[in-house]
């Protein structure tokens, strides 16, 4: 059997009705007798989504303990034995409870479709994981559960499901998607009007790429080279010249004219390299062409006029928008130009605009063939051979006289090694001095200018002919050999930009430092204004050269868009340098701009932080601070009214209830205030040698004796930390272990050396934390499972995670072989170590700890 098909139902939005989309299509699928079972279908308690599931067969689904939860779940091999030809299995992106087979429902899925089995599934706008930095910052939420773009691209069928933001909002309002209390908030939150017309914008672009692909695989499988206007495709056709700019914004006026027109900037150069474009101008134009949300590309091609049209008609163009030819009129003899000439063979499939501007027939420079250098000494030995060789050449031959033609061959060859040394200049000197040698020594008549037979003429004019050709032909050579090895050095270079700059492995000032020394400068900076008036500010530099303020001011400057320049001091590079320096000063705009945008990242983060700390702040003090209070102040007005008189016995209580509650607030407070310093950085630790056995059981205050069992040897080395902070966090970590230790289960305290650490690890036989909560349970203001209010604000361990990182050590979570959790901290040991023998107050082994009371902490929790 084949592989099953994937119809997918894509919501343009939460709520917009995806499920009840796919439930329909499975009544229409069942009325017309094909086997259709329910794999899994979450409702939400919506009525007319529950309605729809009458009549169809639901396969029972599989129950998993999460914790003190229950979940239903997909019973996956139930579906494999019952083998419907159809499965309905919603929420595609939906994470499996721990004990399931596969992590995730779509790998489910993906066995389904193996097995040969057809799925209905649907997935939100919102869940492709590739768009999730960008629902986050559209709705301030970020979906922790997605699903891979590949998955859903991989579906036969995608059906975009969509709704109004105004249409979804009444649904909302109607109470159809959320329960009635909860309907306020969702309105003013993630259900905005903004919100819910951006996640629509970013759902229908991703299904008309999707349709957009499909498209041109279609066009590519059978062959059609015809142009398909189903959308406007503008290609501008770019010389890197000053007229881009214009033709780019002209391009970009018509794009926008189109429903759903997109802008192609194409740049042809010679595959031989030659180019007269200034690579400043080509780095300003593409940063032009993506700001205005178009895309640049470089294409290579001999014939530029069938090269752009190849472009165009592989992008399925409709437009081509060329500026006017730069040439003077005599220059038209030359051929009818690029522009002409497209018009003439784009065929009537593309229309051509000729774009006027300012440099239209004022001429332009034609690029100039320069090869590579030879090197100095190779040249030298070129031009010694091809103007001494001939001479000593004509003294050696003059003395054997081996006859004319013998002589023309020898002479030949001096040519042949003049051209291999130095080039093409040498060779052609060679060749002058031989023939001048040849006619005046050894063709008759002697001693003359003159030749009288006719036919050594022709062989005079032959071997001048040959070895001028061969020189040609070995020069060329050797210079492609010598620009093949540029251009794999060059390969290299743009390799790394590739590679490490736009995968963020490299910062602004290691990239100027990589210029520095590939070019040999001095001194490399990157340089940026404001505005054309504005001065010039260095945003990056390195090197040892002189400071440069403007890019005039330097010896090589290359331009990034108005106002960035990279500036390089030291020396002026040859001009086919430019290129690499061009994409050198292009990327280091954009690690400039990435270093920017994650500093605003860093600084929005660390205010949506300081937000949520306050807000939750406000929640404690509301609730577990007035909650104390208010009984203080009732024993108190109790204790203090004259109409009641108190026996001992409830004097003494009220007493202790008032006692209870000021414990209450003086712990909460501390945490409080420890978590404030610790947001505010002001935790500065006096880190000395410190020994456990003499701290851990002052942390033991704060829980009933004959709890905590202690086992810190004490042949342990002493720890670099804060007797203090040590201590507040000992005293959280165990009072959060005794918490939840069932009764009479005692913690252990055990203490050990290993590799220059010293770990502490308090072990409880409580209920235990998932393994995806062990690392929320040190977030400020979190409660694990069903932790009473009244218990604390939830500060207890994110204090003594934060103490302990202060002082360099980790303080982590595990689970306890046989259940419970084990909480390490783990500090260096100190350099010092302690003084052989007990010392006083200390012993070996399990003990029974207590101390003088300290503030008890919080419980561990997560939502």
């Amino acid at each position: 059997m084949g592989r099953g098909k994937l119809r997918i139902h894509l919501g343009a939005a939460p709520g917009v009705g995806k499920t009840y989309a796919m439930l329909a299509e499975a009544h229409r699928r069942a009325e017309r007798g094909t086997d259709c079972v329910v794999a899994f279908v979450e409702t939400h308690g919506r009525p007319r989504t529950e309605a729809l599931l009458t009549g169809l067969e639901q396969v029972p689904y599989r129950t998993l303990e999460r914790g003190r939860v229950t979940v239903a779940e997909m019973d996956l091999d139930a579906v494999l034995a019952r083998r419907p030809r159809v499965a309905l299995v919603d929420e595609l992106a939906h994470t499996n409870a721990p004990g399931s087979r596969n992590a995730k429902r779509w790998q489910d899925v993906e066995e389904l479709l193996a097995a040969g089995i057809d799925v209905l599934s649907t997935v939100g706008i919102q869940h492709l994981e590739s768009l999730g930095d960008t629902v986050e910052s559209i709705t301030g939420v970020r979906e922790r559960e997605t699903v891979p773009d590949e998955v859903v691209r991989r579906a036969d069928q995608v059906e975009l499901v969509d709704m109004t933001p105004e249409a979804l909002r009444r649904r909302m309002a109607h109470g159809n998607i959320h329960q009635p209390d909860q309907v306020d908030a969702a309105l003013s939150s993630y259900f905005r009007p903004g919100n819910l017309a951006a996640l629509r914008e970013l759902a229908l672009l991703w299904v008309a790429d999707r349709v957009d692909a499909h498209l041109q695989r279609y066009r590519s499988e059978h062959a059609v080279s015809a142009i398909w206007g189903s959308r406007e495709r503008i290609v501008v056709g770019l010389t890197g010249g000053p007229e881009g700019r214009t033709l780019i914004r002209r391009a970009a006026r018509l794009a926008e004219k189109g429903a759903g027109g997109q802008l192609l900037a194409v740049y042809i150069s010679r595959s031989d390299g030659l180019t007269s474009a200034s690579p400043g101008e080509l780095a300003a134009q593409r940063t032009l062409v993506e700001d205005l949300g178009g895309s640049f590309h470089h294409v290579v091609g001999d014939d530029i006029p069938a090269a752009l049209l190849d472009f165009a008609r592989g992008a399925n163009a409709t437009q081509i928008v060329l500026g006017s030819s730069r040439r003077r009129t005599w220059q038209y003899v030359l051929g009818p130009g690029v522009g002409a000439t497209v018009a003439r063979d784009c065929g009537p499939d593309l229309d051509v605009h000729i774009v006027t501007h300012e440099e239209a027939a004022k001429g332009r420079g034609l690029p100039v063939a320069r090869g590579a250098p030879l090197g100095r000494l190779r040249l030298a030995w070129g031009w010694a051979v091809g103007t001494a060789g001939p001479v000593l050449l004509a003294v050696l031959l003059t003395a054997f006289d081996p006859g004319l033609a013998i002589d023309m061959l020898m002479f030949l060859a001096v040519t042949v090694a003049a051209a291999l040394l130095g080039g093409l200049a040498p060779a052609l000197a060679s060749a002058a001095v031989g023939s001048l040698l040849l006619n005046f020594l050894f063709t008759p008549p002697l001693h003359t200018w003159t030749v009288a037979d006719p036919r050594n003429i022709v062989a005079i004019v032959v071997f001048v002919a040959v070895g001028a050709s061969v020189a040609s032909v070995v020069d060329l050579a050797a210079r492609r050999t010598q620009q093949a090895a540029r251009l794999r050095a060059e390969s290299e270079i743009l390799s790394f930009l590739a590679g490490n700059v736009l995968r963020g492995e490299t910062g602004l000032e290691d990239l100027l430092e990589r210029v520095r020394e590939t070019f040999g400068m001095e001194s490399a900076a990157l340089l940026e204004r404001a505005g054309d008036v504005e001065p010039w500010t260095c945003a990056g530099r390195v090197g040892r050269g002189r400071p440069v303020e403007r890019p005039e001011d330097a010896d090589v400057e290359v331009p990034v868009g108005d106002d960035m320049a990279l500036a390089l001091t030291g020396r002026v590079p040859p001009a086919e340098d430019r290129r690499v320096l061009a994409a050198f000063a292009a990327q280091a705009a954009v690690v400039l701009d990435r270093r920017r945008l994650r500093e605003q990242a860093d600084r929005a983060l660390a205010l949506a932080e300081g937000n949520r700390i306050r807000t939750a702040l406000l929640a404690a003090v509301s609730h577990d601070l007035r909650t104390p209070l208010a009984g203080i102040k009732a024993a108190v007005s109790s204790l203090r009214s004259e109409d009641v008189e108190w026996s001992d016995e409830d004097r003494a209580e009220l007493l202790e209830g008032i006692e209870d509650g000021a414990d209450r607030l003086d712990h909460l407070v501390g945490n409080l205030l420890d978590m404030s310093r610790l947001h505010t950085g002001t935790v500065t630790p006096l880190i000395r040698g410190t020994d456990l056995d003499e701290v851990v059981p002052r942390a033991l205050g704060g829980v009933p004796e004959d709890s905590v069992a202690l086992d810190v040897p004490e042949t342990l080395p002493m720890v670099d930390a804060d007797p203090g902070l040590l201590e507040r966090a000992m005293a959280n970590v165990i009072e959060n272990a005794v918490k939840y230790s069932p009764p009479g289960q005692k913690v252990l305290v055990a203490a050990s050396a290993l590799a220059g650490r010293v770990e502490v690890r308090v072990v409880d036989r409580g209920p235990g934390v998932p393994d995806e909560a062990k690392e929320r349970i040190f977030a400020p203001f979190q409660r694990h499972g069903d932790a009473p209010r009244g218990a604390g604000v939830g500060l207890g361990l994110a204090v003594a995670r934060g103490f302990t990182e202060a002082m360099g050590g980790t303080l982590n979570a595990d689970d306890t072989p046989g259940g419970g959790l084990t909480m390490t901290l783990t500090l260096h040991a100190a350099t010092a170590r302690p003084e052989d023998g007990p010392r006083e107050g200390t012993h070996d082994g399990p003990r029974e700890g207590t101390r003088a009371p300290v503030a008890a902490r919080d419980e561990r929790r997560v939502p």
